[in-house]
């Protein structure tokens, strides 16, 4: 068995409140704290504020239902008398998500791309999410990156 010596690896440069690990321009510093509290940000991701902003998100999407024909009105009433369960379940890791919706989309070869529809309460769950990581991530990645990241564009 080998150890690797002191003096391999990335290097450490001490400035702020953490070390950072400088690894070159493909991925930048994620402070250990971000990346040690997954229950954190899902409690953060849980807030009631947050929840709301993700519903109307995804209620402005106006997308169809998913497997579990759900509609977004129809989406309304289950949350109001599930979402205590709902919020249970994802906060002790038994919640899983419903199978996405395959739909077959025309192209104008004539040819046809699968679509997948998750459910509303999924994509509001996903939203809830996206809206607590990508603050704290999107900063780590490489500036020369654009693709699927908000005011860039990968034209």
């Amino acid at each position: 068995m080998h150890q690797k010596s002191k003096t391999s690896g990335p290097t450490v440069k001490v400035s702020g409140e953490a070390a950072r690990v400088a690894v070159g321009d493909e991925t930048k510093w994620v402070s250990s704290e971000v990346m040690n509290s997954g229950t954190a940000l899902l409690e953060a991701a849980l807030t009631r504020e947050n929840m709301v902003k993700a519903w109307k998100r995804v209620k402005a999407n106006k997308g169809s239902a998913g497997v579990d024909g759900m509609t977004i009105q129809d989406a309304v009433e289950y949350l109001k008398s599930h979402w205590v369960k709902v919020k249970a379940s994802l906060l002790d890791g038994t919640y899983r998500p419903a199978p996405v919706r395959l739909v077959m989309i025309p192209k104008s070869d004539g040819t046809e791309r699968q679509l997948g529809i998750p459910t509303v309460l999924d994509r509001v769950i996903q939203q809830a999410l996206l809206q607590v990581l990508q603050p704290q991530i999107d900063p780590t990645f490489s500036e020369h990156s654009y693709g699927f990241r908000p005011k860039r564009s990968a034209h």
